[in-house]
């Protein structure tokens, strides 16, 4: 009979938090090595694959692939192998020891080293609609999404380096890019401003916050108001950005492993942290560009060095 989890002498090689694409390639590598190793998850895999409906940007399908295909898929493979996926939310950690102790609300998960993966998420706007029409016309990414928009005129929601920098990118597909920003002014950087105000393709709505998202099958239109008027509008739209700020999943972390100024894990090239066996894979990690992609080969690498950990230490 096995040992259930959170048993004294049950102590697995990785434990994994978080099953978006970085967890689920870093269990895949790990599970190949064949490592024991446990993938730890709140509510579903997939992670910010959940946000869009189709890819069209990840290697290897040419027609583009559905996200929860991918996800399934990725899944499928890593359990073939031998990973254990266990839905368990995390609620605190000890990493400061040999042995790694993850306490979670059903069980306490004991491992000889762990793999941050546990994500982040857009922040949200939290207006009727918007949850409705995520992935029919709402989005949190221009680069996963802006295909799909070509000569539809676009909103994108904020005045930060992202929404700025998003909004111009936008212009390659959209027939017109607004950008809806609460302030008279822009938060983002200069030079990003003085290139999205250059652009024919972009215009601006000051002093104005969405109040509804709507349409029927897809998003059709914004309900706007002016902060300072009170006055409503409306904004005829195909799609909608929401670039107000991202936040990585590291509450439960404590104050053990070294985070950047905005809350990320701050890694080497090897996904390796400041502590000894504990390393960091994708969007939770300090990093320039969060792509599925290069979530993957995060998770990939932070396995491979999990492992090289093991052999030199256990």
């Amino acid at each position: 009979m096995s040992t259930p989890p959170g048993s004294s002498d049950d102590v697995y090689d990785v434990i994994i938090i978080g099953a978006g694409a970085a967890g689920l390639a870093a269990g895949l590598y790990a599970a190949r090595s064949r490592l024991r190793t446990v993938l730890l998850e709140r509510l579903g895999v997939g992670g910010q694959l959940g946000l869009t409906e189709w890819i069209d940007d990840y290697p290897g399908f040419a027609d583009g692939v559905s996200a929860a295909d991918l996800t399934i898929a990725m899944e499928n493979q890593a359990k073939r192998f031998g990973l254990e996926v266990t839905y368990d939310e995390v609620l605190s950690v000890d990493l400061t020891d040999k042995v790694k102790v993850v306490t979670g609300a059903e069980a306490t998960y004991r491992a000889k080293t762990v793999i941050i993966a546990s994500g982040g998420q857009p922040a949200r706007l939290n207006v009727p609609g918007e949850v409705e029409f995520q992935g029919r016309g709402v989005s949190y990414c221009a680069v996963c999404d802006g295909a799909f928009f070509q000569n539809q005129p676009l909103a994108v929601v904020g005045g930060g380096d992202s929404a700025v920098e998003e909004g111009d990118f936008l212009t390659r597909y959209a027939s017109q890019v607004t950008i809806i920003h609460r302030r008279e002014e822009l938060r983002a950087a200069k030079v990003l401003q003085e290139r999205a105000f250059a652009n024919p393709k972009v215009s601006f709505l000051w002093n104005t916050v969405v109040e509804r998202i709507e349409g029927d099958q897809s998003v059709n239109r914004l309900a706007l108001r002016n902060v300072h008027s009170g006055e409503q509008s409306t904004l005829e739209v195909g799609g909608v950005f929401i670039f107000i700020g991202y936040r990585p999943n590291t509450g439960f972390l404590g104050e053990q492993v070294t985070l950047d100024v905005n809350g990320y894990i701050v890694t080497d090239e090897a996904m390796r942290t400041n502590l000894p066996g504990v390393f960091a894979a994708g969007d939770v990690r300090q990093k320039v560009l969060r792509q599925i992609t290069t979530a993957v080969a995060d998770g990939s690498i932070a396995a491979l060095s999990a492992d090289a950990y093991l052999k030199e230490h256990w």
